[in-house]
């Protein structure tokens, strides 16, 4: 989870400016002010980067940041990457 989740946490701070201060495992992306538009071009990026498929559905302003990393590894774990 580490790496994921360090990633994600870079990428929230230097493409979404979310203030550190405020970046942790349990915040939710609404916390860190992240509207829908933000949200999706979020999933877009970490599919982009990781080269996997994350539903959509999953987008959700209430998902932790311990979730989404959860979502991106289990994704990492069905396709049988390990691009952390």
């Amino acid at each position: 989870m580490d790496s994921t989740y360090q990633h994600l946490v870079a990428i929230l701070a230097d493409k979404f400016e979310s203030p550190a201060a405020k970046i942790d495992p349990h915040v939710t992306l609404s916390e860190l002010e992240l509207d829908s538009l933000a949200i999706v071009e979020l999933f877009v990026t970490l599919q982009d980067h990781y080269g996997v498929e994350l539903d959509d559905s999953h987008a959700r302003p209430d998902m932790s940041l311990a979730d989404l990393t959860a979502l991106v590894e289990a994704q990492l774990t069905a396709a049988g990457t390990d691009r952390q």
